[in-house]
């Protein structure tokens, strides 16, 4: 073990990378029941998703841990699989077989712009301001989903006459308005209580606020009637059957008319994950030790699989792939991976710790089935909460810059889709520096990819 992790070398020891990999895997197991209760929408079925979540955090963390020896763990990504339910199957209507083949198409581009000077050109022609908005949007996304989730929200039209309700409790009519709800409903009562119980064991920084939060939300919801108790309970793991190799490549291609369509989305879909990633790992190399300047020199140089971050983002990209086999949304590496780094771990034997205890949770399929959506609400809004931290990062005196990141951030929560908020950022960026006359400082990429989205929207319309 001391030779293969090289421990005395990183400064480590056993008893230290096994705590940080139990530190890492409380903050952030209630992806096990988040991610079932978000796919399911799409029709997918919940058990087999839950242990295709479980398995692809399994095998993309052991990935990450043997293959790239850092201490980072993955598992299907939020803000990915709402990408994945609301706008790749709810919105733009693809099956979810066939967002899986988006998903499985995004991890082998990954790998390849890896291993290639792809890699660089991609990192260096979307501006900074516009990747700080693209995760902060995701983030608003995220929390209106657990918003809504949490039947916070009702809405009404100004001629009720007209109105027509939805299963989710929506309308159908002209100028729907959204209005906070009185709480009668159970479920908002018991949403609200979670929210609360989530915020405070945050503020306390107790480790994993989150899952605790969803469990505790879990049991009060008992009394309140909301969380079912199944009569019986069986440690049989449900079949993966239902989603395993069931995306649809033919389908996807199938219909010339799409083709636009979906290079945007597998474009939006990449983009979303390669910059999660990226900044997943910088903002805690850089401050670990774990990445050093070399790594992060042959990042941007693209020179081929030279360090170990590279090695890293091979392994992100593998589990992305493996992840749409097994049937979930994009596999990604967790910014919750911090919480093992920052209690010692610096190997990739806290990955394999993390991997093993993920694996251990094959068995919970009955208890993770009673978790109702208004438990896991709360933590929709947590992370979105947490993700807006970058919003904070651009320049909002600059009104060049705030334009194209304020469109970017606000589009994708208001249409319900993150690849029109990339879009809408992509295309008033490149206005703002025509506009300015600094056309030439817009990289040739960020003009092809504008006029994609462009023909994308032309084409719908059409």
């Amino acid at each position: 073990m001391e030779k293969f992790f090289k421990l005395k070398e990183h400064g480590t020891t056993v008893r230290t990378e096994i705590v940080a990999g139990i530190t890492t895997f409380i903050t952030m197991a209630y992806i096990i029941f988040v991610n079932p209760n978000i796919l399911s929408i799409t029709g997918m079925d919940k058990g087999a998703v839950f242990v295709a979540t479980i398995l692809a955090a399994v095998i993309g963390t052991l990935i990450m841990g043997l293959y790239a020896n850092v201490p980072y763990a993955q598992a299907p990504g939020m803000g990915l699989n709402a990408l994945f339910t609301f706008t790749v199957c709810l919105a733009l209507k693809f099956t979810w077989q066939q967002a899986l083949a988006i998903v499985f198409i995004c991890g082998l581009i990954n790998i390849v712009i890896t291993v290639t000077q792809i890699r660089k050109m991609l990192i260096n022609s979307i501006p900074q301001s516009l990747q700080y908005a693209i995760s902060g949007g995701i983030g608003l996304f995220i929390a209106y989903i657990g918003i809504k989730e949490a039947h916070f929200l009702s809405f009404t039209v100004e001629a009720p006459n007209v109105a027509v309700k939805l299963p989710d409790g929506g309308v159908v009519g002209k100028d729907i308005i959204p209005a906070i709800v009185n709480f009668t409903d159970p479920v908002s009562q018991l949403a609200l209580i979670g929210v609360v119980i989530t915020v405070v064991l945050m503020l306390l920084n107790i480790r994993g606020s989150i899952l605790i939060g969803v469990l505790l939300t879990t049991i009060i919801g008992i009394p309140l009637g909301v969380t079912q108790v199944p009569t019986s309970f069986s440690l049989a793991v449900p079949s993966l059957n239902p989603t395993f190799f069931k995306l649809d490549l033919g389908g996807l291609f199938a219909d010339p008319g799409r083709i636009f369509l979906v290079l945007t989305t597998i474009l939006a879909f990449s983009l979303a994950d390669t910059f999660d990633t990226i900044g997943t790992f910088l903002g805690t190399g850089r401050k670990t030790g774990i990445f050093d300047a070399k790594d992060e020199e042959a990042l941007h140089k693209g020179q081929g699989v030279s360090s170990k971050l590279d090695r890293a983002l091979i392994a992100d990209a593998t589990a992305t792939s493996v992840g749409a086999l097994l049937g979930t949304s994009n596999t990604t590496t967790y910014i919750e991976s911090a919480a093992g780094i920052s209690v010692g771990g610096k190997t990739g034997l806290t990955s394999v710790v993390t991997g093993i205890l993920f694996l251990a949770c094959l068995f919970i399929a009955p208890f993770a089935g009673m978790v109702p959506a208004a438990a896991t609400a709360p933590a929709l809004i947590a992370v979105g909460i947490l993700m807006m931290e970058s919003i904070a990062k651009v320049k909002w005196e600059e009104f060049e810059e705030a334009a194209s990141a304020f469109f970017t951030a606000v589009i994708m929560p208001f249409t319900y889709s993150i690849a029109n908020g990339v879009a809408a950022g992509f295309l008033f960026y490149v206005i703002t520096k025509v506009v300015k006359g600094k056309a030439k400082e817009v990289h040739p990429i960020m003009y092809i990819v504008t006029i994609l989205f462009i023909l994308n929207f032309i084409f719908a319309a059409m």
